[in-house]
């Protein structure tokens, strides 16, 4: 069985919905869990809800203070054993519409501040010799989206940036995955009128939309030594939407 007894745990993105699974599945785990968002309110519930975390607000998007950052964390906790990175945003809009400040909010945000906090991250974990890293990417990264130039392009670029992290400490036990999501169940899919949600899961071979816990199930095995002979890969979790060149069958 999986436990992270021990083991000190960073989980950036918090406070949304999946990051809230993520919180859950780690301290069901045993596992010493610090939550990081940009949203006080936010982490004093989730501190509420789960008392035994360490919780620190802090905005992946100051690129200048990550290193300090991890530095803090590292205190707090002892040390770093698993960081989680599932923070990022998106400014969706037609490519000719789009400008240059909303495609490069996104990529500074969700792939530049991603690769800052593996790199500092990755430098405590070289001291203990051992370390799991697992970027939370999307399906959009794979197929691309509508109005989604930006968003699709940070969260492929993650993918390729992990493969390359995993090849360069694959050799010092510490591992570098990722884990895909499709169309997650959330407080934003709840508002969909329910003709969109309908064609939305008709896409989707299960015919339902994800949970958090979905995501989080796989994260926390990535995150364990049951997958320690695991490194640059990426899962999808999509209920099948995702296949390869199949999903276009599928979809259109």
């Amino acid at each position: 069985m999986i436990n992270f007894k021990g083991k000190k745990i960073l989980i950036t993105g918090a406070t949304g919905g999946i990051g809230g699974a993520l919180v859950e599945k780690f301290v069901s785990l045993e596992g010493n869990v610090l939550a990081t968002g940009t949203n006080t309110e936010k982490l004093d519930i989730l501190k509420k809800k789960f008392p035994n975390i360490n919780i620190l607000k802090f905005d992946i998007a100051d690129h200048s203070k990550i290193e300090e950052f991890i530095e803090n964390v590292s205190s707090q906790l002892t040390g770093l054993d698993v960081l989680i990175n599932n923070a990022g945003i998106n400014i969706d809009n037609l490519s000719l519409r789009m400008n240059e400040t909303e495609w490069k909010k996104v990529i500074d945000i969700n792939l530049s501040s991603t690769f800052l906090m593996c790199k500092y991250a990755i430098k405590k974990m070289l001291k203990n010799k051992y370390g799991r890293v697992v970027n939370i990417t999307s399906v959009v990264g794979h197929t691309g989206n509508l109005g989604q130039a930006n968003y699709a392009a940070s969260k492929a670029g993650i993918i390729g940036m992990s493969k390359s992290l995993a090849i360069e400490y694959a050799k010092k036990n510490i591992t570098i995955n990722c884990v895909s999501p499709g169309f997650i169940k959330s407080k934003m899919t709840d508002n969909i009128v329910e003709s969109v949600k309908a064609v939305l899961t008709s896409r989707i071979p299960m015919a339902r939309l994800g949970t958090g816990e979905d995501v989080s199930n796989i994260v926390a095995f990535l995150s364990s030594d049951a997958a320690s002979y695991i490194t640059g890969e990426t899962v999808h979790v999509n209920g099948g939407m995702y296949m390869g060149w199949q999903s276009w069958v599928l979809i259109y």
